[in-house]
């Protein structure tokens, strides 16, 4: 029998109003928006009117630098997207939350019981957390290493999917004439001893409805990789051409073959920043609007963060050149993308911040609703992404234009679907259940 024709996969990152730094300053903003839910929730139902496969939330545990140029992600994800649960039926529900500065047993039991309550859409973005300052929030005089952060990361993992196993799918019983709710044989302690955690378990939740909430892993150094590989469901990466989007791919894809597992079932998504007008000029003229309002104190803190450079006393008007990175670090992969464009292009630091403005070192596309389209479908299809997390410079402005103008152009050419066909996000993806992993004993006392 022949396969299904290969779908693009579209999640919508959503901050606040918008990505682009500049977007609070435009005259149509409501900076009231940042905190308002009736927002996220226009939001959440343009996305899911667009039948994109998720929406996502980032998390900032820390007030970062400069918070008076711009407004952060200053909602707690979870309980956002838990909220917008509420008010969505199909679409997928993804939120950030940092293996540092969780335990395993808490953040298992609030994403399983999302799970639930979404009736299948629930997706965590596993972050180590990068920003030092995050730290001293937590009750913790110093902010661990890298190595350090994803070794216990793959442990966080490993006790959590033990613990959204440690039910059986078919151990409720519920019967009443014998006076038996549960199977205590189909519920099973997980006992886990390692370096950072000790947990017992069994998670006191059943089985929710993917098997376990969908895993999505956000960056591109060489250890985040090496974690995508072994446990990710979809990554969220960073690439600003196609070569190296390519280049990732195949990186991504070897790795996750090496780790025993099918490459076809784990997604690489790249980042996707978007200016569409009527015209290529009116899509170039509206990117300008939002760069003319940068401010380059933000841009240069930004750039200094990430690359570990003083740039406050260079001259904006002058070429500038990132060296490479010495070392591996916290930003290593950005400080690697910022080398790259810098080594290819001549620029001035003022060019660099307003070509870093809308997306960070992602894909930006600027053109008319064909031309973004054209983008999407040459990255799909000469294997340099399995689909993009679209991320709108302004909100709700850039996304519903996304929306009404380029998915119907995806849709026409039979590369996204025009129905949402199952009712889990895992079904969106093209991912299959879980089957329950390997198992500890089994506590009699479960039921008690």
């Amino acid at each position: 029998m022949s396969q299904p024709p290969r779908q693009i996969h579209l999640n919508a990152f959503l901050r606040n109003v918008g990505q682009h730094e500049a977007a609070w300053r435009l005259p149509e903003t409501n900076v009231a928006s940042v905190t308002d839910i009736g927002h996220y929730q226009e939001l959440a139902r343009i996305a899911e009117k667009g039948k994109l496969d998720a929406i996502f939330f980032a998390d900032h545990p820390v007030l970062k630098d400069r918070s008076q140029d711009r407004p952060w992600d200053s909602l707690d994800p979870f309980t956002l997207i838990a909220a917008l649960s509420g008010v969505t039926r199909q679409i997928g529900l993804v939120a950030t939350a940092s293996t540092t500065y969780n335990d395993p047993y808490g953040l298992a039991r609030r994403f399983a019981t999302l799970d639930h309550v979404s009736r299948g859409r629930a997706a965590w973005n596993v972050v180590t957390t990068a920003n030092d300052a995050a730290a001293a929030n937590f009750g913790f005089e110093h902010h661990p290493n890298p190595e350090s952060r994803y070794r216990r990361a793959a442990e966080f993992l490993d006790v959590t999917f033990g613990l959204w196993d440690s039910w059986d799918d078919d151990a409720i019983i519920g019967d009443k004439a014998r006076g038996v709710f549960v199977d205590p044989d189909k519920i099973h302690r997980i006992d886990h001893v390692g370096p950072s955690f000790r947990v017992a378990g069994p998670l006191e939740i059943p089985r929710s409805p993917q098997g376990r909430p969908v895993i999505f892993q956000a960056g591109s150094s060489e250890p985040g990789k090496d974690l995508a590989a072994r446990y990710a469901d979809a990554i969220f990466t960073a690439q600003p051409e196609i070569e190296e989007g390519r280049a990732f791919y195949a990186d991504i894809k070897g790795r996750v073959r090496a780790a025993g597992r099918d490459p076809e079932k784990v997604l690489v998504l790249p980042g996707l920043s978007f200016f569409i007008g009527g015209t290529e000029e009116e899509a170039f003229a509206l990117r300008e609007t939002f760069e003319n309002l940068t401010l380059p104190t933000y841009g240069i803190a930004q750039l200094s963060r990430i690359t570990g450079l003083d740039l406050s006393t260079h001259d904006l008007d002058a070429p500038i050149r990132i060296p490479p990175r010495p070392v591996e670090g916290d930003q290593r992969s950005r400080h690697d993308l910022v080398h790259r464009l810098t080594s290819a292009e001549t620029l001035t630091l003022r060019q660099l911040l307003r070509r870093l403005s809308a997306g960070r070192g992602h894909r930006i596309a600027t053109g008319t609703p064909e031309q973004v389209t054209a983008t999407i479908v040459e990255w799909f299809e000469t294997g340099a992404a399995d689909g993009f997390n679209l991320i709108p410079p302004a909100l709700p402005t850039s996304l519903a234009s996304f929306v009404e103008q380029v998915v119907p152009l995806l849709q026409a050419k039979g590369l996204f679907r025009t129905e949402y066909t199952g009712s889990t996000l895992r079904e969106h993806l093209g991912l299959e259940r879980p089957a329950v992993g390997p198992r500890a004993v089994a506590v009699s006392s479960a039921a008690e």
